[in-house]
């Protein structure tokens, strides 16, 4: 039997994703233990200026995210219909816009309670319980082999960063009506 194969467009988009998440996450953390912590504190006081990194690796996730967003409406829509799938990306959706509009001097000053932030804490929680599921998801489907496929830099012929554009131009001239 064949190995599992992922696109690699499905590939870049996901790991530069998966990537940002984690460091978002992460930086997260270290935030909600040194201003929140009300479920919850870290055994150590985070130093520096996370709540900016934050910021910042939540603006770079933008751009992957998008791309993951784009690529699951458009090649990836028949995965998409696994709610595995599909729950992950609204839990982002959620998590980036509600970010988007935090204020970074809130939790600085105390404001635990403004909506916009309990929006975000919460698409932060469903993003982790979504990704959980998503991973026993995969592993379910098909186990080790193809959760390696996600990871493999084995590029098939024709499935190289030039293949692109053609790939898209396919499922654009196949989706008009």
């Amino acid at each position: 039997m064949a190995s599992p194969y992922q696109p690699s467009l499905l590939r870049m988009v996901h790991g530069g994703t998966g990537i940002g998440v984690l460091g978002a996450w992460v930086s997260g953390v270290l935030i909600y233990s040194a201003y929140d912590g009300r479920w919850g504190k870290l055994p150590f006081q985070p130093t520096g200026d996370w709540i900016e990194w934050h910021g910042y690796l939540g603006l770079v996730l933008l751009l992957p995210a998008i791309g993951l967003a784009l690529y699951s409406v458009s090649l990836g829509r028949q995965r998409l219909g696994r709610a595995s799938n599909a729950m992950p990306l609204i839990a982002l959706a959620l998590t980036l816009v509600s970010g988007v509009f935090m204020e970074g001097d809130w939790l600085e000053e105390g404001h635990l309670q403004a909506t916009v932030y309990s929006l975000h804490l919460t698409g932060w929680f469903l993003l982790s319980l979504s990704l959980l599921v998503h991973l026993a998801g995969l592993l379910r489907r098909g186990g080790w082999p193809l959760a390696g496929s996600i990871l493999s830099l084995a590029v098939r012929r024709g499935d190289g960063p030039g293949a692109w554009p053609s790939q898209l131009g396919s499922y654009l001239r196949r989706a008009r009506p």
